[in-house]
């Protein structure tokens, strides 16, 4: 497979699992011991949460970047190119680098099969080790104890929120969700924790483990004003801090993971962090004339915040929706329905993908349309004449589908 390009990598590496999923650490350990990387010159930080984990790690990522140390950061999806999952200091690894790593990869496993998501992670991994980095920033993909970013210990472990998602996979019950998901922490090292009103399960998991379990409203705690906010633990406290454009209980549970690894995070610090920070798809102003925010809310915990977003408006926008059949599409399109002043729901043309009309029945003055630009061509005609902002939201491939047209 030498001197092929990304996209026939990509294509290869998709045929070599009979599975998309296929959570365990077995395989995978065995090639990452064969690959003999090297850890970063000191802390890999793992991050797992049914939301919040793409802001978390945008934010770790700016602070180190900001600092002037490197950093390499692994997340997942990707909305326009596989590149956007690797990236070192903020920006994504070339083709030729990831091809590298695939080559490599491909020639040590031998015979054992890996799937698309483990290819992935390896050669995060690889590219890390080869560029000889101060960090790393890694995001689970699905659940954390058996997620293959779970193969390498974490120095710092963080679970940002822990809702009912994936349950096929990983338990229908919070007590087991918080089991998994607590499962990348390590015996003496550093486990914090993001969780608004956590399961028991995470404290006597942790202690299970042997972690050194920090927990958001015990250990430290935050507390928004009107034009700043605060954070505080039993040692250290800021105010006056900047507002980020990230959600909130993501920055608290930043400052947390900075501050009990020893970083000594300042103020200065921390303003400028939270004042530049950003993260493609969260809640994000992309355009004008009319005004488009996208996000990729797609469950009920992260329809809440964008509904708490939505408020600062002062308006009603229009959404443009576009959901997964698996996720609970009743439960967010009820808790933003007073949210928009008009729908327009689009098929998702992907594996999964529900019909507008499946997500119509729960709102039936709704429009339908057969795709993402379909019904943006359609609500942003009734923006303009409304004068009203448009959401584009509902799954990382509804956003995606919109950037392919817009950017």
């Amino acid at each position: 497979m030498s001197g092929k390009t990304l996209e026939d990598w990509l294509s290869y590496i998709e045929g070599q699992h009979p599975n998309n999923i296929e959570l365990g650490l077995d395989r995978c350990s065995l090639v990452l011991e064969r690959l003999n990387i090297d850890r970063p010159k000191y802390k890999v930080f793992t991050v797992a949460g049914t939301n919040g984990k793409g802001s978390t790690c945008a934010m770790l990522t700016g602070y180190f970047v900001n600092d002037g140390l490197s950093v390499g950061t692994f997340t997942s999806p990707h909305f326009l190119k596989f590149n956007e999952r690797i990236a070192i200091n903020g920006q994504p690894v070339t083709d030729a680098s990831i091809c590298e790593a695939f080559v490599v990869i491909d020639k040590i496993r031998g015979d054992i099969e890996l799937t698309y998501f483990e290819f992935n992670t390896l050669a995060a991994f690889y590219l890390f080790s080869q560029a000889k980095l101060d960090y790393w920033v890694l995001e689970v993909g699905l659940g954390g104890r058996l997620d293959s970013v779970n193969m390498l210990d974490a120095d710092v472990a963080i679970v940002t929120s822990i809702a009912l998602d994936h349950t096929d996979w990983l338990g229908d019950s919070l007590d087991q969700i918080a089991i998994e998901k607590t499962g990348i922490a390590r015996d003496n090292c550093l486990l914090v924790s993001g969780v608004v009103s956590p399961p028991a399960t995470i404290r006597s998991n942790a202690s299970s483990i042997g972690a050194i379990l920090k927990q958001k409203n015990e250990d430290f705690s935050f507390d928004e004003q009107e034009e700043c906010w605060s954070w505080k633990n039993e040692e250290v406290e800021f105010s006056q801090l900047n507002i980020p454009k990230l959600p909130l209980e993501n920055a608290a549970t930043v400052i947390a993971a900075l501050v009990y690894s020893e970083l000594k995070p300042t103020q200065e610090k921390l303003n400028k962090l939270f004042s530049s920070i950003n993260l493609l798809g969260r809640f994000q102003h992309v355009s004008t004339d009319p005004h488009v925010i996208i996000d990729v809310a797609h469950n009920p915990e992260a329809a809440s915040e964008l509904a708490r977003q939505i408020h600062k408006l002062n308006v009603q926008p229009i959404a443009v929706c576009g959901m997964l059949e698996d996720k609970d599409f009743q439960s967010v399109i009820e808790i933003l329905a007073d949210s928009f002043s008009k729908w327009f729901f689009a098929d998702l043309h992907v594996p999964r993908g529900a019909k507008a009309s499946t997500l119509a029945q729960y709102l039936p003055s709704s429009s339908c349309s057969e795709s993402v630009s379909a019904a943006f061509i359609e609500a942003k005609k009734y923006a303009l004449e409304n004068d009203l902002p448009i959401v584009v939201f509902g799954s990382f491939h509804t956003v995606a589908d919109y950037l392919e047209v817009n950017s």
